[in-house]
């Protein structure tokens, strides 16, 4: 109550109803050594209602991990006590905040603790009612469930009210119980503000074997306080009085808690490796690149023991059935529900383990707020799109991934790689195992031919130039399968007299900005080849990949076949050869069956120069 008192803003009343259910959970049951945080033995504690963090940060103050005056820095600029947990501060595991996400992650720290891990560690996940109205707390429950995690448990915060009213079911903690129970969860009911429930209920729960449990305990928000107890319109409020309400509580009391370590202290289990022998494809061979992901996939799994994969029940489709095959114990089907497979790779990284999570591109959009929460987790993730763009045409727009570049780009600190070619592909794939973040591949159902010798090497934010010559009229722009259009075109516009350069820009994210530059610089224009929706594709990377602008200009290829207004604009203003070499390239391209939109250079005059107008 202090901390929100101080900030001005924060959830106390949905601290307050979880208090009693907390307290005795770290005086008698959680296994935890402050001091070693990264003791692999350690329980985990995952509040998924993340807006309860005043609980959570009042908890390690009387476990002694943070100070009294820190706590007064809740929500504050440069505090590490955010006003949702992050794993600034060395006890939270992950990000939470954004509701349904606590239960599925925990699932995943659980199941790296019974089948990779080995170790009797116990995962406790704080919920509240309000989020078992999302269909992901289902999902998780239903995989708990399906695998017999007994070293989780889910304990939920049947407060009755949300954040504008009463809750779907109130305080029938039964209809949970039903619900739960359905998907092979142990379930317990209790007052969730009598600490001999509850303390029996932390007890069963660690001791049930081969099912998950759940504790249902109804709660009262802003439990104790007269003025907020148990009433509508408190939500997110700091109280009207705080001083008041804590004499009304029985004062300050400076309460520490000696939370016990964990009993074991044997390391966790590991897998054997080897050398890393990738698979390789002679030049002019063609390969579809999702397939060789797969046999990439199944080589890095033998050449390391902490690579683990996922799947959302396409892995025939994805090829992460090689994998699966081969290292049976490190897969993990997760079916048709993507939320639970990202959420799930984020609790295996938690343990340290390195997840490539594979399902179609168009379905990724499904899971998208799993993977935005864990950029802001700083999770380590690998995602797999298969399946990308338009060559899949006969599956229809459904199945097609024509966003995805776009949604991994905007998130912050993410790899996105587009490889054009099976060696390119088993090099990227290698690649990814060492990269921060989240990291995201691209690959083509459909066979490509291979262009580049096994063994090359392709980094992270570089790029290959493909064609190049000093009379380049242009560069093309390309990445993945439209590489392939790209060089065809380029060959044929060569039959017309016409010399462009190609660059591969396999790295869409980051992108090689020398190469791109250099480019710009010395043809003028660029042109980029789509497989993707324009907005947040290829064309806007290359466009972004300047900074404040092309050096010269940029020219630009998109799906929708319309030419720019400032192309005509150009035009008008008496750059006629620029213009009609526009056209030329334009034609030549739409020949070849690749619809572009032409910007042209915008060193015209001095007067276009000044208004600093780019192509649209």
């Amino acid at each position: 109550m202090r901390s929100s008192d101080a900030a001005g803003s924060g959830h106390p009343t949905s601290s307050m109803s979880a208090a009693d259910l907390m307290a005795v959970l770290f005086a008698h049951h959680l296994r935890y050594d402050f001091d070693h945080p990264d003791n692999p033995a350690n329980d985990h504690l995952i509040f998924s209602k993340g807006h309860a963090s005043p609980l959570l940060y009042a908890l390690y103050k009387a476990a002694g991990a943070i100070t009294d005056e820190e706590m007064l820095t809740f929500r504050k600029r440069g505090s590490r006590l955010e006003g949702h947990p992050t794993p600034r501060l060395p006890w939270v595991d992950v990000a939470t905040g954004s509701l349904g996400q606590g239960l599925p992650v925990g699932v995943g720290v659980a199941l790296a603790g019974r089948r990779l891990d080995r170790l009797p560690y116990h995962v406790w996940v704080l919920c509240g009612d309000s989020e078992l109205a999302e269909g992901s707390i289902w999902e998780a429950a239903e995989h708990a469930g399906h695998e017999g995690l007994s070293n989780i448990t889910a304990i939920v915060d049947v407060n009755r009210l949300g954040q504008r009213g009463p809750t779907r079911h109130g305080w029938d903690t039964g209809a949970y119980a039903r619900r739960f129970g359905a998907f092979g969860w142990h379930t317990i009911e209790v007052d969730g503000h009598d600490p001999g429930q509850i303390d029996f209920a932390l007890g069963d729960a660690r001791n049930t074997r081969r099912r998950p449990t759940v504790i249902l305990a109804r709660t009262r928000k802003g439990e104790g306080v007269n003025d907020v107890d148990n009433r509508e319109g408190a939500h997110g409020k700091p109280l009207k009085d705080a001083e008041h309400a804590i004499v009304e509580l029985g004062g300050e009391r400076g309460v520490t808690v000696k939370v016990s370590p964990p009993e074991v202290s044997r390391p966790p289990h590991t897998f054997t490796g080897g050398p890393l022998a990738l698979p390789s494809y002679p030049l002019g061979e063609k390969a579809a690149t999702r397939s060789a992901y797969g046999a990439a996939l199944k080589a890095l799994g033998a050449a390391r023991g902490d690579v683990v994969a996922l799947d959302g029940e396409v892995a025939d489709s994805t090829k992460t059935e090689e994998f699966a095959h081969a290292f049976p114990e490190r897969f993990f089907e997760c079916y048709i529900a993507e939320q639970e497979m990202i959420a799930t790779a984020v609790g295996l990284q938690v343990r340290g383990w390195v997840p490539y999570a594979a399902t179609f591109a168009a379905f990724l959009t499904r899971a998208y707020d799993f993977i935005r929460m864990a950029a802001i987790s700083g999770a380590d993730l690998r995602l797999i799109g298969s399946h990308a763009g338009v060559s899949i045409g006969e599956d229809g727009p459904s199945q097609m991934g024509l966003e995805d570049m776009a949604m991994l780009r905007a998130l912050h600190g993410t790899t996105v790689l587009y490889p054009c070619d099976a060696n390119q592909t088993a090099a990227l794939v290698a690649e990814m195992a060492d990269v921060s973040g989240i990291s995201y591949l691209r690959t083509t159902r459909g066979e490509t031919p291979v262009i580049y010798e096994p063994g090359e090497r392709f980094p992270v934010g570089g790029s290959r130039v493909l064609r190049h010559a000093s009379d380049d009229r242009a560069t093309i722009v390309a990445a993945g399968i439209t590489v392939h259009e790209a060089l065809a075109a380029a060959d044929l516009l060569k039959q017309e007299g016409i010399s462009v350069g190609v660059v591969d820009m396999y790295s869409v994210k980051p992108v090689d900005r020398a190469v791109l530059n250099e480019a710009a610089t010395t043809t003028g224009n660029l042109i980029t080849v789509e497989d993707h929706r324009p907005e947040g594709g290829l064309g806007r990377r290359a466009g972004g990949g300047f900074g404040a602008g092309p050096p010269r200009g940029q020219a630009r290829g998109a799906r929708d076949a319309r030419l720019s207004r400032p192309w005509r604009a150009a035009g008008r203003r008496g750059d006629r050869k620029g213009r009609d070499r526009g056209r030329g390239q334009a034609a030549a391209l739409k020949a070849r069956g690749i619809p572009v939109s032409v910007g042209i250079p915008l060193a015209f005059s001095a007067t276009w120069r000044s208004r600093a107008c780019w192509p649209s």
